[in-house]
Formats: C-alpha cells, structure tokens, sequence
C-alpha cells in the first residue's frame, strides 16, 4: 500500500513560532517528494475575525503559506478551488491543517473530499496535517479534543491508518480543574469501541508512515490503549508496527 503522510500532533509549542518545532520535520518530508506545490485544506478554521481573534481561510492561508516558501514550496488553498475534487485530483502533496476537526469534518463531507483525499493518498500523494489534520487521517473523529460546533455528516475520516490518533495527549488535568482527565475519556471511547487502538500523541511528536512502516519522532513517548489491555508508553526506538496491521 502506498502512503507517504507525516501526522504531527500540534502546530505550536509555547512561546515558539507558527510550526516552529514541526518544520525541520516538514522541510525533511517535502524533500523527499517531488511536490512543489501544497493543497492545502483550511477547513479546520473557523472565522473569528469579528471578535478580533483568528480571521478568514485567507488569513490561515498566508500563515502556512510564509512557513512553507521559507521550506522551498508554495501553498494553494482549496478554499480558492472552483471544484475542490477536481483540485484533489490534481494535489501534488496534500497539508490539513489545525483547528476544530469537528468543523473540518463537516466541510470534507459537504465538498465530497473525503473519498477522493483517501484514493490520492493510497496512490502515494504524500499527505501531512496537524492536529485536527491528523486526526481526520484516522477511522472517525471520535478521538478529537475538540467541541462540536457542528454536526457532520457523519464521523468518518479518511480512514488512512487503521488507529486512532489523540492529538495533544496530556497525561493530566489543568490545576484545579474537576472533569475527566484525557486517558479517562479515551477509556469511555474503548468501551463502546473495543476493536480500536488509540494513540496519545504527545505534543512536538509525530508520526510517520511510509508504504506500511510506522515511526514515531520525538522528545517524549506515545500512550497506546486498547480495551482490556494495559496502557503502554511506547518510545521512538520501540516497535510500533503492530499498530498497522
């Protein structure tokens, strides 16, 4: 099976530039295709810019289009697309990037470019997306941190690994803070999908799959879950293949 995607955990670490810790990694991935130009996937913004907070898909267009001319490749947005499919199919490399995936997931059901995002990839079209854009790789949605501030058409993704990724995995709560830690909702999310794996994926971590080898690059272990099993930290020199099959 041909695949080539890189699936980052998060954008940004605290106080660092836009993709500052991912972009080595990015600038790395993109020279070993022949992509000179990114279809990139804006959908996981939602415009804010009336309440002087994130503005339009232009807006988040310029953004990751100044990262990527420093790494040698420009950006088209889908959002200029007149056929959005019609784009996919002609897609170089594809980027997905971060935001509110329950939004994403809507606007990728809406536009019909779930099935062809999916074909392109499994020709080989080298894929990348972070957070949400990770997390849109996976079955479904079911393992977003995000709220849903809107209802998809349906929760499946682009069904590109055969796990589940929990981007941004904290092992604890906020000081303070009552509610459900993370592992607990990802245990709640084992129970009704007992079949699955999940991934915690930790932030300046991320996940490679070239053909069907996974690795894991990073400073800090992924958490891997599996109904009735033991939770395990599983660091970048340990095998993580069993996760593919």
């Amino acid at each position: 099976m041909k695949r080539k995607m890189l699936l980052i955990s998060n954008s940004t670490n605290f106080g660092e530039a836009y993709l500052g810790w991912p972009r080595p990694h990015i600038k790395t991935f993109l020279n070993s295709t022949t992509a000179k130009e990114i279809l990139f996937i804006p959908y996981a913004g939602i415009n804010l810019s009336d309440q002087g907070l994130e503005a339009s898909y232009d807006t988040y267009e310029n953004r990751v289009a100044t990262v990527f001319k420093e790494l040698g490749t420009t950006i088209r947005s889908i959002h200029r697309c007149d056929d959005p499919v019609k784009a996919i199919t002609e897609a170089q490399a594809i980027a997905v990037g971060g935001g509110n995936t329950f939004h994403l997931v809507y606007m990728m059901h809406k536009l019909g470019m779930m099935k062809p995002i999916r074909e392109r990839v499994l020709e080989g079209v080298p894929y990348m997306g972070w957070s949400a854009g990770s997390n849109v790789a996976c079955p479904s949605l079911k393992t977003t941190n995000d709220m849903p501030v809107i209802e998809p058409e349906s929760f499946d993704c682009l069904n590109l690994v055969p796990f589940q990724i929990n981007p941004h995995y904290l092992d604890a709560n906020p000081q303070g803070h009552g509610g459900e830690t993370r592992e607990q909702r990802i245990l709640e999310f084992l129970v009704v999908n007992p079949q699955m794996y999940v991934v915690g994926l930790r932030e300046a971590c991320l996940l490679q799959i070239e053909n069907n080898t996974l690795t894991l690059t990073g400073p800090k272990p992924v958490r891997i879950f599996k109904h009735n099993e033991a939770i395990r930290e599983i660091s970048n020199s340990d095998e993580l293949q069993f996760l593919m099959k």
